[in-house]
């Protein structure tokens, strides 16, 4: 991949990670309940969630989530039914007291944060639709692909690193900040609505034709 291509990636890689979404409300959501130490580990999550995506794009699988809409709508619906229920756990959390230092009781175990960011961004197939209309726009078929492809993956890992460490991070601030019950209730409420509201979304999200 020559310099200027992957310059332009980068950007474009960049701007897809601090996009507003599911995975940024995932990490600000660990944030929120375990602080900045332990939250963060949710990003390995979403990076492995992110290079499934990527394995399913290379191998050709993308191509079946484009074209065939009921692939497309099990994968969706999948994603939605997901994204509803950690919102209504969310909304439903008790408003549990917070340390002298800020962070939450621990609730999730470094396993359970990891996979519940590996199933957010795996099961979202407007995730695969989007990488497999971008990435090839990156890829020169004339040279070797899997070196290609490695670069495209370690420059989407190392931009969800930095833009996921950011989300954690604010919110696990917002947290040093909001202690008492009811902020927490409150906070629990908006972090669960807005994971119900990406679900909404990803429900009305259509395939290109």
């Amino acid at each position: 991949m020559l310099l200027s291509t992957w310059l332009t990636f980068l950007l474009a890689a960049l701007a897809i990670s601090f996009s507003p979404g599911a995975g940024a409300l995932s990490a600000m959501t660990s944030g929120l309940r375990h602080g900045f130490a332990r939250g963060y580990w949710n990003t390995a999550g979403l990076i492995l969630g992110i290079m499934f995506q990527l394995a399913v794009v290379g191998i050709g699988l993308g191509t079946l989530l484009a074209t065939s809409e009921t692939a497309f709508a099990v994968v969706k619906y999948l994603g939605v039914a997901y994204l509803i229920y950690l919102g209504w756990r969310q909304f439903r959390a008790q408003a549990a007291p917070v340390t002298l230092d800020g962070a939450a009781p621990i609730q999730e175990s470094l396993r359970a944060l990891i996979l519940r960011g590996f199933l957010i961004n795996a099961s979202n197939p407007k995730g695969t639709v989007f990488l497999l209309a971008v990435v090839p726009q990156f890829i020169d078929a004339a040279r070797p692909l899997g070196a290609q492809y490695a670069a495209i993956a370690a420059t989407m890992a190392l931009t969800d690193t930095v833009a996921m460490g950011f989300y954690t991070l604010l919110a696990a601030k917002v947290l040093r900040l909001l202690r008492s019950p009811v902020h927490i209730k409150w906070m629990n409420r908006a972090f669960g609505s807005l994971f119900m509201a990406a679900g909404v979304l990803l429900a009305c999200f259509r395939r290109a034709q």
